[in-house]
């Protein structure tokens, strides 16, 4: 009795394997379906605003036509940033920016052009600072690769260059750019883990718990089945003592 409620209770432990399995295989669907919602979405938002990537006729990424701008818009990401730019997301015959590595040169195009802009400050009136005479008049500053954070707001020239090259206008289609790359990274991973993990590992615990339940099964059968023998050989052997026969020695 002992060895059938064991084998009961590994019965028990694959049907709730099963369960789980089709629990996670359904949450899998349901984040499947979601992500790709998600996406369809994204992709209308791209179509809508309808931003493109310019190439020449090799193919090659180009910025304002100079293949070499574009090289060094590149540069910026690779080198300077250290981003993993994945280039066969960057499809001349593609052109639409759908995907999180168009998205980042977008972001890098802003970024370039406003590290390496110049700006025009003008001063009223003579300036002094740091030992330093700024006299009144126009100054053509160049951000020379600064980002907002290196510029010396209290400096006469570098101050004002800080808000008019880092302006609200940057700042905000920078900002733009990076949550839609978020989105979309957000809702690819939420579509690779829906079939990967979720399917994966609930099929994968489904058809663990599956045979499972078959051996617990079949293991309960095979002890019914011996139970069954011993019965019958039991049943065989004569319950009346044996007469000795007639004549034989005491």
């Amino acid at each position: 009795m002992a060895q059938q409620t064991r084998i009961n209770f590994i019965s028990m432990a694959g049907l709730v394997l099963v369960i789980g399995g089709i629990i996670g295989i359904g949450l899998g669907g349901f984040l499947y379906l979601t992500a790709n919602t998600g996406l369809d979405s994204l992709q209308t938002v791209y179509e809508t605003q309808g931003r493109y990537m310019p190439y020449d006729d090799d193919g090659n990424f180009t910025d304002r036509g100079s293949a070499e701008a574009g090289d060094a818009i590149l540069s910026l990401i690779e080198d300077d940033w250290a981003f993993p730019l994945n280039r066969a997301n960057l499809d001349p015959n593609d052109t639409l920016v759908n995907t999180p590595d168009e998205l980042m040169v977008q972001y890098a195009i802003i970024n370039y052009h406003t590290l390496h802009g110049t700006q025009t400050v003008v001063l009223a009136e003579d300036v002094e600072y740091d030992g330093v005479l700024y006299e009144a008049g126009s100054y053509d500053v160049a951000v020379d690769g600064r980002y907002f954070s290196d510029l010396n707001r209290s400096h006469p020239l570098e101050g004002p260059v800080r808000t008019q090259a880092w302006s609200p206008l940057a700042f905000g289609l920078t900002s733009t750019l990076l949550n839609g790359m978020n989105s979309d990274y957000m809702a690819g991973m939420a579509h690779f883990m829906s079939w990967s993990i979720f399917m994966g590992l609930g099929f994968m615990f489904a058809t663990a718990g599956a045979l499972v339940t078959l051996g617990g099964l079949q293991l309960a059968r095979r002890v019914e089945v011996e139970e069954e023998a011993i019965e019958r050989i039991a049943a065989a052997i004569p319950t009346q003592p044996l007469v000795a026969p007639s004549g034989a020695a005491e």
